[in-house]
């Protein structure tokens, strides 16, 4: 797995980096076909001009074969956006495997109704 952390407006810390790297192996224990992840770190002041404080923005793209996952999170802390970012990826990973086995089991499902079936009790009456 190919993981990228930048920042933006914010240099990234050992303790950053590490941080997210430890946080995104529970997603990698969840499912490992996934083909790299960006993270991106901000400083994100668009609620300061209106007396809001400056947020903490952690943001991720997860590539897996066929589909891209987008994730973001805000918070007042940094490392409490990187654990939030981490959890909502973990639950989009687990909801696209789920989806997944189901299409797996779905298309088996149909064509086991017969199996028990001779062949001519198999041809549905008219």
């Amino acid at each position: 797995m190919n993981v990228s952390i930048s920042g933006h407006h914010i240099s990234v810390t050992e303790a950053m980096d590490t941080a997210v790297r430890e946080k995104l192996e529970k997603v990698e224990r969840h499912f490992d076909q996934i083909q790299s992840i960006q993270v991106i770190l901000s400083l994100d002041n668009s609620g300061a001009s209106d007396g809001g404080k400056k947020s903490h923005k952690a943001e991720a793209i997860m590539r897996v074969s066929g589909q891209e996952m987008f994730v973001q999170a805000y918070e007042d802390d940094m490392y409490k956006a990187i654990n939030e970012m981490a959890d909502k990826l973990d639950r989009q990973v687990r909801k696209y495997k789920t989806r997944q086995e189901r299409k797996k089991t779905q298309g088996a499902g149909r064509d086991s109704r017969y199996q028990d079936l001779t062949p001519a009790e198999a041809v549905p009456a008219a």
